[in-house]
């Protein structure tokens, strides 16, 4: 009987060393990375990884943003362009003859306030010098060379001495002229850039701007 009893426990003994040895060996394989690269922590660990630090598309024009330099000069040459849209706009008020010009001069300053707001945001998130107020535009840095219609001093002193008809005259022609250069400005960013918001607010230029184009010259008997 003891005979009996000391082979049984020799028996048991074996048969948990067996166990632990499959138990270790299934712990290493998974720790080595065995041929399922998901299983174990090790696999877990690879994917995270992998999650983590993911490679930069070639395609990019910008990791920053997906802008461009067209972007960065559409936005700082429209900037003070709009700012100037705006100085005229306000100086319709007390002076415009015509309830259409005053009219037409409110709407171009609400349409043109939040744009200047939206292109000083991205220059900032891109790290780009927003242009100071009073700055006046860098024609090299867009390519308008000049073709911008931007006024000069002296047609801005004139367009603040003007008042009823003759205000009315000056600031649609001027404006006419202001317009079709940020026309000009919007088609190259639209085709040169390559932000997407900064092309569908070109796009939108192209269109609200044009609409008033049309209409300024119907108010100077154009049409």
């Amino acid at each position: 009987m003891k005979i009996e009893r000391s082979l049984v426990r020799r028996t048991v003994a074996v048969a948990a060393a067996g166990a632990t040895a499959l138990v270790l060996a299934a712990c290493g394989g998974a720790d080595d990375g065995g041929s399922d690269g998901s299983a174990g922590h090790g696999g877990h660990s690879a994917a995270a990884s992998a999650t983590a630090s993911p490679t930069p598309s070639a395609s990019t024009p910008d990791a920053r943003g997906g802008h461009n330099a067209a972007d960065v000069a559409f936005a700082k040459g429209m900037i003070p362009h709009h700012r100037q849209a705006v100085e005229m706009a306000d100086l319709a008020p007390g002076r415009a003859g015509s309830p259409e010009v005053e009219k037409l001069a409110a709407e171009i300053k609400k349409a043109q306030d939040p744009e200047i707001r939206t292109l000083s945001g991205w220059l900032t998130a891109w790290g780009e010098e927003v242009p100071a107020e009073g700055a006046a535009m860098d024609h090299s840095s867009h390519g308008m060379d000049g073709m911008d219609g931007m006024m000069t001093d002296q047609e801005m002193r004139g367009l603040r001495d003007a008042s009823g008809e003759a205000f009315d005259t000056a600031f649609l022609e001027l404006m006419v002229k202001h317009h079709e250069g940020a026309l000009a400005m919007a088609e190259t960013e639209r085709a040169d850039g390559a932000f997407a918001p900064a092309k569908k607010m070109a796009a939108q230029i192209i269109t609200s701007q044009s609409a008033e184009i049309e209409r300024m010259n119907g108010l100077l008997g154009k049409g």
